[in-house]
């Protein structure tokens, strides 16, 4: 079983006890106006997000970590990479991303959580390029990619809403965590 311990997380593989937390993260609009058309997800929704994010695990051997809090082992969302099939330009690259509960914003968890991702990219699955694809207004997940030491590659529009884009991109082969 993959886990990554930071000071303040745990990152590990999905269990069944993740999906009702993780439901509640998706349920919230303040969390899911960033993704896709910014619909919120139900319970059975999130049950089949988790079954693909284990299945990518199978499938490439790096996925989507469930990110726990330390000491409470409370989960707070989620961090990792993954194919980005909705973008068919970018398909043939890995991505990292994130998202974590509105309670947990602003506190530094999606970055801590976010560099032991890149590390784990290099290190464990030895990638050399990982991009980051955030909606073009989201400033929150570009201050996140910025402070992992990514650069906008590129602008583009979501294939299926229409919304701009942005890609930042890393080359891990000068990556310093």
């Amino acid at each position: 079983m993959t886990e990554i311990l930071t000071p303040r997380l745990l990152l590990r593989r999905w269990t069944d006890d993740d999906l009702v937390p993780m439901a509640e993260i998706n349920a919230d609009p303040e969390v899911m106006q960033w993704i896709g058309d910014g619909s919120v997800r139900d319970l059975e929704t999130t049950a089949g997000n988790i079954e693909h994010w284990e299945e990518e695990w199978d499938d490439e051997g790096f996925g989507l970590f469930a990110v726990e809090l330390l000491g409470s082992g409370e989960l707070i969302g989620f961090t990792g990479l993954s194919v980005p099939h909705f973008l068919p330009e970018a398909e043939h690259e890995v991505e990292i991303g994130w998202r974590l509960g509105r309670q947990y914003w602003g506190q530094g968890y999606a970055s801590e959580a976010a560099h032991a991702a890149l590390e784990f990219a290099l290190q464990d699955r030895g990638l050399e390029r990982v991009i980051s694809i955030a909606r073009a207004a989201n400033t929150a997940s570009e201050n996140v990619m910025r402070k992992l030491g990514m650069t906008l590659e590129r602008e583009t529009v979501h294939p299926e809403f229409g919304h701009a884009l942005r890609i930042h991109a890393i080359d891990l082969t000068e990556y310093r965590a």
